[in-house]
């Protein structure tokens, strides 16, 4: 049980090692989803009205899975920082209370999730034909939350140590699990959606003891211990944490107002637009979690070495994770014009849902090759420690861009036209993150080196000829990267 060394001058292979099992891992974690509404899609005589109801459940699902995200994408880049800083207490401190976040949250969450269950459901478009189906899906769904939000949140401080390969076993025995659990519950036990809600459950328990018996194995390089619980630290996981947080929780804002919009602009159709976004989505989710696999399952690499003040490691780092977003979202995108009808009929035979649900994705891919510069910019900011411009861009293409799009589009054009705020939100975002990030990301590295001169000059002994950079060759090294990193500002080589 080896970890990667972050720390490694071959950035592409450590980056490489690490994005692989992370895009798989989120490759998996999306078969949660999609095979959930692949069988539901299939049962016979309600296949398609309970279809819809997973899609007016899918907002609550995400939002309950954002909190996860919140403690572990933002508590994971401080880890790793801390291992980059050789300060072992400091990064189990961060754990420590990653775990009272987590079990927390999951608690709060929910509780309130069953004592809204009916005004959450009929507000995120329940109609009085899927109302049921929903509602039954969601308290058994809810019930799991606890293992879910703790084994997502947890998986990242694998990662974030270089157990790589550990954290994508996290996802896949999950995954693996609800496969093979879904026809059983669903058709053999003849449980309908509760079946689907009940396999996830128990396979997101099982990924739950896999990371906590994990964690406490002597082997593991940073073990999970307990106590020193403080506010500052939990306070700056949440203030890390906050934009990984508004990119998945946001979603769930995003599928509600569109469910909205589709129910109130799509007359006695309605149901059928719900039916096909939610097969539109969850093809978009095939592209963009393993996508968020690149850019969060990277971040160590960024986090560590930031922490260790090595500026080229980081910069070159960040054009991998640029390249590697590029290229996976090029692919997608050309393979979705042969993909997208094999993969809306796995999940009904429906001739007009299918045909919409082909034409949506149409529409989806127009702005996914932009999308990847949002993706590694912004989880970028977020592993040098820089929330502030993730918070700012997330919010800008989600509720601004996204949701005002959703809002406005099918007041003039109709209900098909909530379709069309996915590229518009993605092409903007992009420009607008792409901008940010070749404006600040130089002075980011530039403020990082200053202190680490401040750093050298109050370690210098007054009493002693002998500088302490001078005695210290890794300092003197990462003082040497800070100056060469300021040379290659002027000439305005950001990356």
């Amino acid at each position: 049980m080896k970890a990667l060394d972050l720390a490694n001058k071959k950035v592409f292979s450590t980056v490489l090692k690490l994005t692989l099992p992370a895009m798989l891992a989120q490759f998996v974690s999306v078969l949660y989803s999609i095979v959930d509404r692949m069988y539901v899609g299939n049962i016979e005589g309600t296949g398609d009205i309970a279809l819809t109801a997973l899609g007016v459940c899918a907002p609550v699902a995400t939002l309950l899975t954002s909190f996860g995200n919140l403690v572990g994408l933002g508590g994971a880049p401080l880890f790793a920082m801390a291992l980059g800083e050789d300060d072992m207490p400091k990064a189990k401190k961060i754990l420590a209370n990653a775990l009272v976040m987590l079990l927390g949250l999951a608690v709060v969450t929910m509780t309130l999730t069953f004592a809204l269950a009916k005004p959450l459901l009929m507000t995120f478009g329940a109609s009085t034909a899927t109302y049921s189906y929903a509602r039954q899906y969601l308290l058994i769904y809810t019930a799991g939350t606890l293992f879910s939000v703790v084994s997502t949140g947890l998986n990242q401080f694998i990662i974030a140590q270089g157990y790589s390969g550990i954290g994508m076993a996290t996802t896949l025995i999950g995954a693996v699990a609800n496969i093979a659990l879904d026809p059983l519950f669903i058709f053999t036990f003849n449980m309908g959606v509760g079946g689907a809600a009940l396999a996830t459950i128990i396979s997101q328990f099982l990924s739950f003891v896999f990371v906590i018996v994990f964690l406490f194995l002597k082997g593991t390089k940073c073990r999970l211990s307990f106590g020193g619980y403080d506010v500052k630290t939990i306070l700056r996981i949440f203030k890390m944490g906050i934009s990984p947080f508004i990119i998945v929780a946001t979603d769930s804002i995003i599928i509600i107002a569109s469910n909205i919009c589709l129910k109130a602009y799509g007359g006695d159709d309605a149901d059928m637009w719900i039916s096909s976004l939610t097969v539109v989505q969850a093809f978009l989710s095939i592209i963009t979690m393993p996508m968020l696999g690149i850019s969060t399952g990277s971040q160590p690499v960024i986090s560590f070495n930031y922490g260790a003040r090595n500026a080229d490691l980081i910069k070159r780092g960040e054009k991998c994770i640029l390249g590697m977003c590029i290229a996976f979202a090029s692919i997608m995108f050309a393979l979705s014009f042969v993909v997208a009808k094999p993969f809306v009929s796995l999940f009904t035979d429906n001739e007009r849902i299918s045909q919409y649900s082909v034409w949506g994705i149409r529409i989806f891919m127009i702005g996914i090759i932009p999308l990847a510069f949002q993706y590694a910019f912004v989880d970028g900011m977020t592993a040098m420690g820089q929330p502030q411009f993730a918070i700012v861009l997330s919010l800008t293409r989600k509720l601004v861009l996204y949701l005002g799009a959703t809002l406005l589009l099918p007041r003039l054009w109709g209900a098909q036209a909530v379709f069309y705020a996915e590229p518009i939100a993605d092409i903007g975002a992009a420009v607008l993150s792409t901008t940010v990030f070749l404006i600040f990301f130089p002075k980011i590295l530039k403020n990082r080196c200053n202190s680490d001169k401040v750093k050298t000059e109050s370690s210098y002994n007054p009493n002693s000829s002998i500088d302490v950079a001078q005695d210290n060759p890794e300092q003197k090294e990462n003082s040497s990267i800070c100056e060469t990193t300021s040379e290659s500002e002027n000439k305005n080589n950001v990356l």
